[in-house]
């Protein structure tokens, strides 16, 4: 079967007009009803390949129709037109959204002019291409019960409702048609025929005679007078017919009359009730749902049905994309302050799992695995497979020092992490859909919690300062003035969490700054004694200090840096 995405594939003013195009070029149109977007798929997909004498004939529906009986019931209501018209919308919206075919809608009475001039107008934007309704005063009872009471409207009044649908319409490709139901409420053939010719002179762009018998015969006489009459008024509009009591008939006699839409109206749902049923009386004998499966759609075929498939591909693409970005991370450094003794802060155990084994878990979730980790102080105690290292003897130069140690692999772009930090998905997650050259994380929650700092922090001044505490877009275009652990707390707007991004352009420009500043930088740097202590913070404010833009995305959740033992305490009583 055909996959159909969840948009649709055709554009509404093309849907709507080719119905009036089929109308034209075919001697029968094949309609099937669909009441839900799966329904509408199928029916809209299905084909059957023929091979008579070598001569290929595909088999399918033409178009589909949006059965008021079958969307009420599937809803759980009578059909008695309590179905709201923005119920019926939603539906009809469903069906529109995975199909390529025309529609024609059963519209029930219209229900009154101002009604049903809004209904019109609405599938016509829609792409609908016609509208069936009955000459039945509202509310309607369905056609097919035999024991309802089926009360006519005045067919005066019923041409003058056509008339305002006509008039309210903005295409000639929109089309409505009329249901004649004086067989269903026994006012006879004669009275059919009167209505036939009223409806036609009121401007209706198609009849549809409809009867309950298990006998063709009465609608089959009424296509004999029809035809006459239309030679009377020398020109002829679309006959339909629903041929669900009276389904012996075939489509090759029902074009011999003149028909030219046969509509097979509610057989999809009965036949989901039908198997729905069989299945539920399969699982309760068996108490289990084995032998159910036989009766069952494989779930692949549902994923294809339903656009799954398309879905999960442009997964695959991005998973593979993000499988190509490289992450660094630095974890050279001695402890400040040492939590375990001998123990580097990235292999710290937080309840079972080291705290680098944690970063290494999350970015895994998030497609990543092509890891750095650059390891210096009690390097031996990294052992993690599956993780390129590099070694660093002379870890108290700097972290930038020990950052560069991977510089090889960091002329393609990369994301970088410290070694001391717990974060969620949502925070690389964000990070990858930045389209800048450089992006760091900065907590945006920084300036309601200042009463609770007690350690160095790595702060920020936002180029843009906040007017409100709370904005709609938080992260759209924010830049950094200047990092630093030194910058007073009273002035800073946020702290940099210790994750940037940079794209191969960023990565490049990044090393070109620090190959010029080895070379030439003498003395202080930033807020380090010298370039050969600097710190990556250091580097960021070089950058930004030669015009290279560096912006950030804000959190306020979803991660916790570990300096001390109180951190520590707190993540091992938080993480499980």
């Amino acid at each position: 079967m055909t996959e159909m995405t969840i948009k649709s594939k055709i554009k509404p003013e093309d849907r709507r007009r080719r119905l009036r195009e089929l109308l034209n070029k075919k001697q029968l149109i094949r309609v099937i009803e669909a009441h839900n977007g799966i329904s509408a798929a199928i029916a809209n997909n299905v084909k059957i390949e023929l091979n008579n004498e070598g001569k290929k004939e595909i088999l399918e529906f033409d178009a589909l129709w949006a059965s008021s009986f079958t969307d009420s019931a599937s809803k759980g209501l009578p059909d008695i037109e309590i179905v709201s018209l923005d119920s019926r919308l939603a539906t009809i919206e469903q069906m529109i959204n995975v199909t390529n075919k025309p529609i024609i809608v059963d519209g029930d009475t219209g229900r009154d002019p101002d009604s049903f001039e809004y209904f019109v107008t609405r599938l016509e934007r829609l792409g609908v291409s016609a509208i069936v309704i009955e000459d039945k005063s509202f509310p309607k009872r369905n056609s097919l019960d035999p024991y309802t009471i089926q009360r006519l409207e005045d067919p005066n009044v019923f041409a003058n409702k056509i008339k305002i649908g006509k008039d309210a319409l903005f295409s000639d490709d929109f089309m409505i048609f009329a249901r004649i139901e004086s067989l269903i409420a026994g006012y006879g053939m004669e009275d059919a025929l009167l209505r036939a010719k009223k409806y036609l002179q009121s401007g209706i762009d198609g009849i549809l005679i409809h009867s309950r018998e298990r006998n063709p015969a009465p609608v089959l006489k009424f296509a004999m007078e029809y035809n006459k009459m239309c030679k009377e008024f020398d020109f002829r509009k679309p006959l339909i017919c629903i041929p669900t009591t009276y389904n012996m008939i075939t489509e090759e006699e029902l074009k011999k009359y003149g028909f030219n839409i046969v509509i097979y109206a509610n057989q999809l749902l009965r036949a989901s009730v039908k198997s729905i049923e069989d299945v539920c009386k399969i699982i309760l004998l068996n108490r289990r749902a084995f032998e159910a499966e036989p009766y069952c759609a494989p779930i692949d075929k549902l994923f294809n049905m339903v656009g799954f498939k398309q879905i999960r591909q442009r997964d695959l693409e991005t998973m593979m994309k993000q499988s190509k970005v490289k992450v660094i991370i630095p974890a050279a450094g001695e402890p400040k302050e040492h939590i375990i003794k001998g123990t580097p802060t990235a292999m710290l155990d937080i309840n079972g799992k080291s705290l680098l084994q944690r970063q290494l878990d999350v970015l895994k979730r998030c497609g990543i695995t092509d890891v750095v980790v650059i390891r210096g102080y009690e390097k031996e105690k990294f052992n993690i497979d599956n993780v390129k290292y590099y070694d660093v003897d002379d870890y108290k130069r700097g972290s930038l020092f020990s950052l560069f140690a991977a510089k090889e692999d960091m002329k393609n772009g990369f994301i970088m992490i410290f070694s001391d930090i717990i974060f969620d998905e949502s925070i690389i997650n964000n990070l990858l859909r930045s389209k800048e050259d450089i992006t760091i994380v900065a907590d945006a929650s920084y300036a309601f919690h200042k009463h609770e700092i007690d350690k160095e922090l790595d702060l920020i001044i936002s180029k843009q300062r906040n007017k409100y505490y709370r904005e709609l877009f938080p992260a759209v275009g924010k830049e950094v003035s200047f990092i630093g652990k030194k910058i007073k707390k009273e002035i800073a707007t946020h702290e940099f969490i210790g994750i940037a991004k940079f794209s191969k352009y960023g990565a490049q420009n990044l090393i070109m700054v620090y190959e010029d500043c080895a070379k030439n930088h003498k003395g202080r740097f930033h807020e380090s004694e010298s370039f050969e202590r600097a710190s990556i913070v250091d580097m960021l404010q070089e950058m930004i200090d030669r015009g290279f833009k560096v912006h950030f995305i804000e959190t306020n959740k979803g991660w916790m840096e570990i300096h001390n033992k109180k951190d520590y305490d707190i993540a091992k009583g938080m993480i499980f």
